[in-house]
């Protein structure tokens, strides 16, 4: 993609608003919020991106009541709610297809200011504000732990909660409050036999954001970089000079997509669960969709670009995404970067794995073709 500097970039972005009144944006589709706690199978094989379609397929990776009982660590399963059953929700299946200013990273942080918390888990929204909460597993032991936050929008469209694994060794993870302001319930819950899980812990809060880029600024457990990573260091490299959001964009795609290969292995073999690890990816420079997006995302929300890591669907094939926010266009939602004649996806993994092929490039500036599911 040809580099633009500021003044072409206006020029041409003041050319589309006069020419198109309106830019469709990738439009979310009402599915059903199919979610599976429990899915041990491997992803497929996937197949490259012909350049008539991109074909690489991927397997498609209720807050209780709260009870406020003391936790009993003798009991059978170490829980203070009732039993309930998860079976309805499932895991969702891995999204596979295909001297510089330095940025601030806002680091999410456990103040301890507003917690409920037992003997087995934490939940600490004392900055829910800035668009997150932190949780962690206390009890020990090596048990599947799950946390659930519903939000304002829950129910509502594509999603009936955001699900995630906890991880158990005593550290605390940051979890996106996606939805805005409004009301939340975050729900802890540990598991006791296939579908069934215990209730440890839910907290339901009250959220107005200090403002709505708020979650998608900071680092959490999809996102994840730390001040001084090498992703962060790559970053500020890259953007050394650019003009503005529009100009860290292209400059992030543009390393990304030359630099950044497909990995079919890993594409084969990833199981429900996984999680990017920026850094790994910009070391080996291969990766999944959910690597692009989570690379580009933490590359950019550390040159403080508001970015949204999208989840849902190019036709039935569970993929990743972003949308951006720039100082000219506010969010642009399904296209974010203009080629000189109109506005484009930002799907790095398709322009990566397609190689910029013309009806590859043609698929991803069709905003009809991705369906969102979640937002990160």
């Amino acid at each position: 993609m040809k580099r633009l500097n500021s003044k072409q970039i206006f020029a041409l972005l003041l050319a589309a608003a006069m020419s198109m009144s309106a830019l469709a944006g990738c439009a979310a589709k009402e599915t059903p919020a199919q979610v599976a706690v429990e899915q041990t199978e491997t992803a497929p094989a996937q197949t490259e991106p012909a350049e008539t379609a991109p074909e690489e397929a991927a397997e498609t990776d209720a807050a209780a009541e709260e009870t406020g009982e003391e936790l009993d660590l003798d009991g059978a399963d170490g829980s203070t709610g009732p039993d309930v059953d998860l079976g309805a929700l499932l895991d969702e299946g891995v999204p596979l297809t295909a001297s510089p200013a330095m940025g601030t990273v806002l680091t999410p942080e456990a103040s301890g200011k507003q917690t409920k918390s037992n003997s087995s888990a934490v939940i600490d929204y004392s900055n829910s504000q800035d668009g997150y909460v932190m949780v962690k597993w206390s009890a020990g032991g090596t048990p599947k732990v799950k946390v659930l936050i519903k939000g304002p929008n829950a129910g509502k469209g594509t999603y009936d909660s955001y699900q995630y694994n906890l991880r158990t060794d005593g550290q605390y993870e940051a979890f996106p409050l996606s939805d805005g302001s409004g009301k939340y319930t975050v729900g802890v819950y540990k598991n006791t036999s296939g579908t069934q899980y215990s209730t440890i812990s839910t907290a339901s809060i009250e959220v107005k954001l200090t403002n709505e880029f708020a979650p998608y600024i900071r680092p959490n457990q999809y996102v994840t970089y730390a001040e001084g990573s090498e992703t962060v260091k790559k970053a500020a490299e890259i953007c050394a000079g650019a003009t503005g959001n529009l100009d860290k964009v292209e400059k992030v795609y543009d390393y990304v997509v030359n630099n950044v290969t497909y990995d079919k292995q890993k594409a084969k073999t990833v199981k429900s669960g996984y999680l990017p690890v920026v850094d790994d990816t910009l070391k080996t420079k291969k990766g999944i969709c959910f690597d692009y997006a989570a690379l580009m995302s933490a590359m950019l929300r550390s040159q403080n670009v508001p970015v949204k890591l999208i989840v849902g669907y190019t036709g039935d094939v569970y993929h990743a995404w972003i949308n951006v926010w720039s100082e000219t266009e506010g969010w642009i939602e399904g296209k974010i970067y203009f080629d000189g004649k109109e506005w484009k996806l930002m799907d790095p993994t398709f322009a990566s794995s397609g190689k910029q092929s013309a009806s590859i490039m043609e698929y991803i500036g069709n905003g009809s073709n991705y369906s969102a599911k979640y937002q990160y």
